[in-house]
């Protein structure tokens, strides 16, 4: 089966991109660095030709609503268009934990992802995942200052990237089933707990302050509104566990 990655060198995309080639399948890798913009559809049209399935896990380091509604209504809109033209049979999205109930900031961006996946003619499926365990690294970064790290007051259940990967690829070979069950971490976690376990594996010297985020999007952050539901298919590994595998001297109690 020849599977094209949609985003095949980031978070997750990596360990897509990997676990098609191990599973014996031919992968094609769709990133800025492969020569496609798929805000534009540049190169897609080649890139597609012969393709069964697309895995979209594309992101953007927005947290706007309207930036990310764009990134992810142009990208969807192309990969969309392109696979109609290649005639690609199942296209796999990745999506987030209750993105639709909450609708705003990032999340907006995945409700039109997911509103163009549903209005389109290629059979489809869509995993909505919650936040993964590399979260607390990109908080660390983002929220960074000069004196001190911001970190938004949020109740999170981050799964492992790689465990969500398996997912997708499962789905991609199999049928398109509209919406599959969503897939959260095996432990709700408070993130400024996380952020300040990953920067003192890390020896991020630099004090972390917690704050609460105004709005709707900081309201649901801390409401544990990004929560998957009881008896959501559940991931296996912790963020200990993974901190423990991925930074040196990283605890895994």
């Amino acid at each position: 089966m020849k599977i094209a990655i949609a985003g095949g060198t980031g978070t997750v995309g990596r360990h897509v991109t990997d676990l098609v080639r191990q599973r014996g399948h031919e992968s094609v890798v769709l990133a800025r660095s492969a020569g496609h913009d798929l805000t534009t559809a540049t190169g897609l049209a080649d890139a597609l030709s012969g393709v069964d399935v697309v895995i979209d896990v594309l992101n953007t380091p927005t947290l706007g609503a309207a930036a990310s509604t764009r990134f992810f209504d142009a990208t969807t809109a192309a990969l969309l268009d392109a696979r109609v033209v290649a005639g690609v049979r199942h296209h796999v999205a990745l999506s987030i934990v209750n993105a639709t109930r909450v609708a705003a900031g990032y999340y907006a961006g995945k409700v039109a992802q997911e509103s163009r996946v549903r209005a389109g003619t290629v059979p489809w499926t869509i995993l909505r995942a919650t936040q993964f365990h590399e979260f607390a690294a990109q908080t660390l970064g983002r929220g960074s200052l000069k004196v001190a790290a911001l970190v938004p007051v949020m109740r999170t259940q981050p799964v492992a990237a790689r465990e969500v990967a398996e997912r997708l690829v499962e789905l991609a070979v199999g049928s398109p089933r509209g919406q599959a069950a969503d897939l959260g971490g095996p432990r709700e976690e408070q993130l400024i707990d996380i952020v300040r376990a990953y920067a003192q594996a890390t020896r991020t010297r630099r004090p972390l302050v917690q704050i609460r985020l105004p709005g709707r999007m900081g309201a649901a952050m801390r409401a544990g509104a990004l929560l998957p539901a009881a008896g959501t298919e559940r991931g296996r590994q912790t963020f200990a566990q993974w901190l423990a595998s991925e930074v040196p001297g990283g605890s895994a109690g």
